[in-house]
């Protein structure tokens, strides 16, 4: 067994985590459908990767993520931090009394269950029944509309758990206490600077987080999904510092997410500073405690080119969040795939690759890059004749921000997952057809990387209910692409589409520098050079002159790997 363990932090990662979670229940589901569509049911595809199977205390079989979500006090909603398995006991104060004072309770009122999680209960109550009925199902009297499900999800997401379809471990939840701050002024590095080891949170965090190791065979590594764009982003590198300290040779793929709000522009001049100093700080420390990093969320999902064939609310995090998610779920498909022998049948899965593996292919080339993009094509287009060869290769587009366009890269490597791919007629195609499709389309290519990693599965991505009506009306019920419009409605979600094809494709790639260039520049301006705006803020963040001058160090290393004749590597240097 090759497991990973998936880490959370902060709450726009663990909106995209919901998501992710809720395609993978959703396999599970449809692979366990005797009446589920084939395609789903891949034995090559092995989900104990990222799951583990458990007992509860009735002793029922459960089979739960293998996952640590980290996220503020009260944002679990009306979910349960010991999750919806396992027996939560009593709220009720102890009866040992060790304090004579006075004592007063406070206590929130409890989040009531929006219309999804309430059909969710009822279906758990009615399959209870049905077995206490000797298998005689029981119509119950006020049954939920799917319609009415989407409409609810659609107006009113507030919590990440409002349209999270999955149970989770009690040790898989933790939240953060004792902050007594609202969220939105948890939004930079310097607020969140000792959170992690405060209170005794981090021997807490690491506590849930070896539960999790120590039932594992033989982890291959770790997936940490970071929202970086405030103060879960110090909290994360503490974490990380002590994981990368009791887990030395255990790989770290991180995923720096954030949401367009955090893109916002801002009013004054400090407000950009403080921003920008941020970025850099929390980038450069980051992205020293991992193997790769990956940066994704974009200023305006709504305007790039991602969403040609989507109709995005930036505003809603529920929305850009399932893009992010359908995108992570894309490259985490290789992870789990079983290793084929030279004459295994190729019908179903190829390009397996372990976490190590695939680090070691874009960041352990000639050029050492660890910084990645991350682009995608959602849904991807049909995959038959040489126009629509050339198509996949132009939808793919960044959800990595201030990445270059049109670079002409002779050193890129990349790594592509197409999975459901559909040909003409819209049948699915095998992977040997994938295979010839791509060969073909980089064949044809104007400008080529220097090596691409190619992994193929047949099964497309699962559409669940709870999945935000944001697809636009040339988009079939399965993801094909249709040659007019759908009339009578611009947003279709669940209901009307049922699953996707999808490519997705990592590359270490020159079109990083600006983003690289652009933290590095705003260190020197801001925190390092002599009478900077910053230095007095960073001071209270906890950096020191060497400090900074170490992280100006580490962003100048990353440019030079990139281009060793950058000219704001030099200046720095």
């Amino acid at each position: 067994m090759r497991e990973i363990v998936t880490v959370q932090v902060g709450s726009f990662a663990n909106f995209i985590g919901s998501h992710f979670w809720n395609f993978q229940d959703e396999m599970l589901g449809l692979a366990a459908d005797p009446y589920g569509d084939p395609v789903f049911k891949i034995q090559s595809l092995n989900m104990d990767v990222i799951y583990r199977t458990g007992e509860t205390h009735q002793g029922t079989t459960s089979y739960t993520p293998r996952l640590l979500s980290i996220d503020f006090q009260g944002s679990l909603g009306s979910v349960s931090s010991k999750g919806t398995l396992y027996s939560e006991g009593s709220n009720e104060p102890s009866e040992v009394v060790t304090w004579a004072g006075h004592v007063s309770t406070h206590a929130s009122e409890p989040q009531n269950k929006n219309l999804f999680l309430q059909s969710l209960y009822q279906e758990e109550q009615d399959v209870a029944l049905t077995n206490g009925n000797n298998g005689e199902a029981k119509d119950s009297q006020h049954e939920i509309q799917d319609t009415d499900i989407v409409r609810c999800l659609d107006e009113g997401v507030q919590f990440w758990t409002d349209f999270s379809k999955v149970h989770y471990h009690p040790q898989s939840l933790y939240e953060v206490n004792g902050l007594w701050m609202d969220v939105k002024q948890f939004d930079n590095y310097g607020i969140g600077r000792d959170v992690f080891m405060e209170n005794l949170r981090g021997e807490e965090i690491c506590d849930k987080l070896r539960f999790f190791v120590e039932e594992c065979d033989h982890i291959q590594g770790f997936q940490f999904i970071v929202d970086d764009s405030g103060g879960f982003s110090p909290l994360a590198a503490d974490f990380l510092e002590s994981v990368s300290d009791e887990y030395t040779n255990t790989p770290v793929l991180l995923y720096a997410v954030r949401g367009p709000s955090s893109h916002m522009s801002l009013s004054s001049r400090k407000q950009t500073v403080v921003r920008d100093l941020h970025d850099a700080v929390s980038f450069s420390r980051l992205s020293s405690l991992c193997k790769m990093i990956v940066p994704v969320g974009l200023p305006s999902l709504s305007r790039s080119k991602t969403s040609t064939f989507l109709n995005i609310k930036d505003e809603n995090p529920y929305h850009c969040s399932a893009v992010y998610a359908a995108a992570l779920h894309s490259t985490s498909l290789p992870f789990r795939m079983e290793p084929l022998g030279p004459t295994a049948d190729l019908s179903d899965v190829f390009g397996a690759v372990d976490v190590n593996g695939f680090v070691q292919m874009l960041a352990g080339q000639s050029r050492q890059n660890m910084v990645a993009i991350l682009d995608v094509a959602m849904p991807s287009p049909c995959l038959s004749g040489k126009q629509d060869k050339q198509s996949l290769l132009r939808n793919l587009q960044p959800l990595t921000p201030e990445v270059a366009e049109d670079v002409d890269d002779l050193q890129a490597v990349e790594s592509m997952i197409v999975h459901g791919a559909i040909g003409s007629g819209g049948h699915r195609l095998s992977v040997s057809e994938v295979k010839n499709a791509i060969h073909g389309a980089y064949e044809c290519a104007t400008t080529r990387p220097m090596f691409c990693h190619l992994s193929a599965a047949r099964c497309p991505l699962p559409i669940p209910l709870p999945f935000p009506s944001i697809f636009g009306n040339l988009v079939g019920q399965h993801g094909e692409l249709l040659g007019s419009p759908i009339l009578g409605s611009s947003s279709r979600g669940s209901l009307d589409v049922h699953s996707i094809p999808m490519a997705a494709r990592m590359r270490s790639s020159r079109a990083i520098m600006p983003f690289l260039e652009n933290r590095l520049a705003n260190l020197h301006k801001f925190g390092i050079e002599r009478g900077c705006p910053g230095t007095e803020l960073l001071r209270s963040w906890g950096f020191g002159k060497d400090e900074l001058e170490d992280m100006g160090e580490t962003l100048s290393k990353m440019v030079r790997a990139v281009d060793p004749h950058s000219d704001i590597s030099s200046d720095s240097d």
